[in-house]
């Protein structure tokens, strides 16, 4: 059974770091892009960052580069999402999602359309 699982949120003080994992079973991520997403309450599901698993190839937001890095271990199956200086506005669900080609697009791996499965979430709060 496919199936994409993420881990790793928790809360968080403003200025510090969390990484999320997404893991997937019941299939290889090999040929696949993974996207990360996150939804705050009363916000659209918007796009964090997406790696391409079979040469790495990935992109970060324009406006989370410097602070975010995503990364890939093909032997784990999980893709990881690093997030640095976190700010209050960079709470909410963090969700990873999965599309079986390789999107070379940067905007339409941003979009959630792009993607056939979905991880449950995790919840990042960035709070003093």
């Amino acid at each position: 059974q496919l199936q994409l699982v993420e881990s790793g949120g928790g809360v968080v003080q403003p200025g510090g770091s969390l990484r999320l994992s997404c893991a997937a079973s019941g299939f290889t991520l090999d040929d696949f892009t993974v996207g990360w997403f996150r939804q705050s309450p009363g916000k659209e599901r918007e796009g964090v960052s997406a790696i391409v698993m079979k040469d790495g190839g990935a992109y970060v937001h324009s406006s989370l580069k410097g602070r975010f890095t995503i990364s890939k271990d093909n032997a784990k199956n999980t893709v990881y999402l690093q997030m640095n200086s976190l700010k209050p506005e960079d709470t909410g669900v963090y969700y990873c999602a999965e599309v079986d080609w390789s999107l070379r697009n940067n905007s339409d791996s941003m979009y959630p359309s792009s993607y056939s499965h979905w991880g449950q979430g995790t919840q990042v709060t960035v709070s003093s």
